[in-house]
């Protein structure tokens, strides 16, 4: 049997009812499409993979059917399919064409103790489910442990600079839910997420202990920082991703990942978080698929937890203070539950708009999907050309051309002989 016929020995302890022309299919669709692309993941719905992966790499056209019946799912989702949306994704799409590899891309995750999840597998988690039109296509992961069940994880989220008393109270938290029994998931990064992980591994009785959820592909560990930490966490617990081996992390791939450990988790616990903030975003994502968030509030002089007020203030967030409370967000409450008296507002705020703007606001946070894209490719030092940048962003030329150009005006890209890198701003 080839090593890309079946999950492994992690996550997916034998492939589901889909064929490997199923799974090399979606493995392939992970490098076309990207995280949370609502027209690319509803076509692979309405479609099926295969036949979705010939029509967005433009091995071949959909038939008046099944362009009405797409049509008429997505108006159902409220995002009318248009003409111009079609080409310019069709466009983005043809760029990747050429550097997909499904093969290869089981191969080298195989060689590594992972593999590639895909809806009927036994390990596929439902809760993803949650996410709707903008649930993964697939799902990578890395290590021996399960994908925990939603109902017993807790996912445990914050600043990357953490403060002191941040991480002691990350400690407490993370390594008491582990210690009952609950995985505690988070992402990986510095500060709070890497506290939680630890705090996991060191007391964790969960099957598994801790699981992280990743941005990049899972070939590499990142940040290069956290090599040894999250090798431990591969090696006890498991990594996940939606993206594929060699993928680079961007700060809306970031984004994006932030829906994921929200539909994978029973609820969510923001222990520090800045004004505008990842953990924010996560925090939001919780809230609108119906999970509980707790906030640890902190002190009111604390950039780090402005955040985290933001959001007992403007959200329906239940205030934590300790192992009980936080017990008590999870589906059926393990603990007393949060105490009254939280914020009530009327929606959370995003981690990018809403609410007056931060001294930390950071100079892209203003940019579109699209903007983000093109801004994430562009190299800081050695310009490239443009067909470069549309292979990484997925984008068609005369839409990456149209949004250097606006990216220019705001000195956020320059342009050289040899092709584009990024502007004065980035560097400042």
């Amino acid at each position: 049997m080839s090593q890309h016929s079946a999950p492994g020995p992690g996550p997916g302890p034998g492939p589901g009812p889909g064929t490997e022309a199923e799974r090399l299919a979606r493995a392939a669709l992970t490098r076309l499409i990207e995280p949370g692309s609502v027209l690319g993941t509803t076509a692979v719905r309405v479609w099926g993979a295969a036949r979705a992966l010939q029509i967005l790499t433009g091995a071949d056209i959909p038939g008046p059917d099944e362009r009405q019946e797409l049509s008429l799912v997505l108006a159902g989702e409220g995002t009318p399919l248009t003409e111009r949306t079609w080409a310019r994704s069709l466009e983005g799409w043809a760029a990747r064409t050429a550097s997909l590899a499904p093969e290869r891309d089981l191969e080298s995750l195989g060689r590594l103790g992972g593999g590639l999840l895909i809806p009927g597998d036994a390990g596929w988690p439902p809760g993803v489910e949650d996410l709707g039109p903008s649930a993964p296509v697939a799902l990578w992961y890395r290590g021996g442990g399960p994908v925990p069940r939603q109902e017993s994880t807790l996912a445990v989220v914050g600043s990357r600079d953490a403060t002191a008393y941040g991480q002691s109270v990350t400690r407490t938290l993370a390594s008491g839910a582990a210690a009952r029994s609950l995985t505690v998931m988070s992402g990986g990064a510095y500060g709070i997420d890497a506290m939680a992980h630890r705090a996991a591994l060191a007391s964790g009785t969960g099957t598994p202990p801790t699981a992280a959820v990743m941005a990049g592909g899972l070939d590499r560990y990142y940040p290069a920082g956290h090599e040894d930490l999250l090798r431990e966490v591969s090696g006890r617990g498991v990594l996940l991703s939606e993206m594929p081996p060699g993928a680079s992390p961007t700060r809306h791939r970031f984004l994006q990942r932030n829906r994921l450990i929200a539909a994978l988790s029973g609820a969510v616990l923001v222990v520090e978080a800045r004004w505008r903030s990842g953990a924010q975003n996560t925090a939001g994502h919780a809230l609108g698929l119906g999970r509980e968030v707790g906030v640890v509030p902190g002190p009111v002089t604390s950039p780090q937890s402005a955040g985290c007020h933001r959001l007992l203030r403007e959200s329906p967030a239940v205030v934590v203070t300790d192992l009980e409370e936080a017990l008590g967000l999870m589906p059926g409450g393990l603990g007393t539950g949060p105490e009254p008296g939280s914020g009530r507002g009327p929606g959370v705020p995003s981690a990018a708009g809403g609410g007056t703007e931060s001294p930390d606001a950071r100079i892209h946070d203003h940019l579109t999907v699209e903007e983000l894209l093109v801004y994430e490719a562009l190299p800081l030092r050695s310009p490239v050309p443009v067909d470069r940048l549309c292979a990484v962003a997925g984008l068609g030329p005369g839409t990456v051309m149209g949004t250097l150009k606006k990216l220019q005006r705001q000195s956020l890209a320059e342009q050289h002989a040899s092709g584009w890198r990024r502007g004065p701003v980035s560097h400042g």
